[in-house]
């Protein structure tokens, strides 16, 4: 390691004051957002809270001993969650002396607004690159976030002996405790889904209820109430096509399995017992699934155990063994604002 531990923490808090500076100018950004990332205003400015501005040493320290340490990192961006270029760079730059990064052009605004801000801090180990062929970089390493096809093809074209760190696609998962307030936890989890449209890879898409099929009702309608009145102040934003799709065809699945409520900016389905799970997209869909016990939630979400990014709850002490064991946990509510102690997706890459 090259750089000390503190020179690194260092580094990475001028990220986090640049953070800070954008975030109290964020108004003057906020349009430019919205425009590319589809977002509404209300959806941005939701998204902002996100934006890590803060860590304390002992994350820091954390943070640093994820990064790695490397010559040189080339950052490949994608477009799913506006604030997440901040902790892509800083565990670029916490890992490496030079750091290059390729924004995303379909969401290229706050990237371009921090590495701007850090050259200004006196950061001049931290460069844009509009266009890089990855088959040019001859050392250190790439760290990409999209998805997993774009990952597999960059490590077919790097040259050999370049480190390929791949952020895939992921999803989170809400599981609902017995003893939990169903208005309350039902608040809180439509927060989390709300925030960027549900297109980060901590936007949970499945709720599963400890419990009976009537108590995972009662939950379902008690969600489709929140995002309803969620969404009068925070509107959901433009659709692609591909989701639009998605969204059609998972709600005629469960409308024929199950039960369906649906409005015009969320769905939420209620699917049957032991029936095959059916992810929804994303876009404030949400599918809700009773389960009996919590051995039979590890069996429930076994299938799609690897994608699951993130668990929220509303009782973190009886989570116990239910979430995969690298899932960030946190409580509802609070899913898409982890602490800057390493990478969001804790999967190893």
């Amino acid at each position: 390691m090259s750089r000390s531990v503190e020179e690194r923490m260092a580094d990475v808090r001028r990220l986090l004051e640049c953070a800070r500076v954008l975030f109290a100018a964020r108004a003057g950004l906020a349009p430019a957002i919205a425009a590319a990332s589809g977002l509404t205003a209300e959806g941005v400015e939701l998204g902002f809270a996100s934006l890590e501005r803060e860590a304390t040493d002992a994350e820091l320290r954390a943070f640093v001993a994820a990064a790695g340490d490397a010559g040189r990192v080339h950052v490949v961006l994608s477009a799913n969650v506006f604030v997440a270029p901040l902790r892509a760079m800083a565990l670029a730059r916490a890992a490496a002396e030079r750091v290059t990064v390729r924004v995303s052009p379909r969401d290229p605004v706050l990237t371009r607004a921090l590495v701007e801000e850090a050259v200004a801090a006196g950061d001049g180990a931290i460069a844009l690159v509009d266009e890089r062929d990855v088959a040019r970089v001859d050392a250190g390493e790439v760290h990409v976030y999209g998805r997993d096809e774009t990952i597999a093809a960059v490590r077919a074209g790097v040259r050999p002996g370049v480190v390929v760190r791949g952020h895939g696609s992921g999803m989170g998962v809400a599981i609902v405790s017995p003893g939990a307030q169903m208005d309350g936890a039902a608040d809180a989890l439509a927060l989390d889904v709300v925030a960027f449209d549900q297109r980060g890879c901590l936007s949970p898409r499945l709720a599963v209820i400890l419990g009976s099929a009537a108590r995972a009702e009662v939950f379902a309608e008690a969600l489709h109430a929140s995002l309803r009145a969620l969404g009068t102040r925070i509107p959901r934003g433009q659709l692609l096509a591909d989701e639009r799709s998605d969204a059609c065809r998972w709600r005629d699945a469960l409308s024929f399995a199950g039960r369906v409520w649906d409005a015009s900016d969320h769905a939420v389905a209620l699917a049957p017992e032991g029936s095959p799970l059916l992810v929804p997209p994303a876009g404030r869909h949400v599918t809700v699934i009773p389960v009996p016990s919590p051995e039979a939630v590890v069996s429930a979400l076994s299938p799609i155990a690897r994608f699951v990014v993130a668990v929220g709850t509303d009782d973190l002490a009886a989570l116990g063994g239910m979430a995969p064991a690298h899932a960030r946990r946190s409580v509802l509510g609070a899913m898409q604002r982890p602490p800057l102690d390493g990478p969001v997706d804790r999967r190893s890459a």
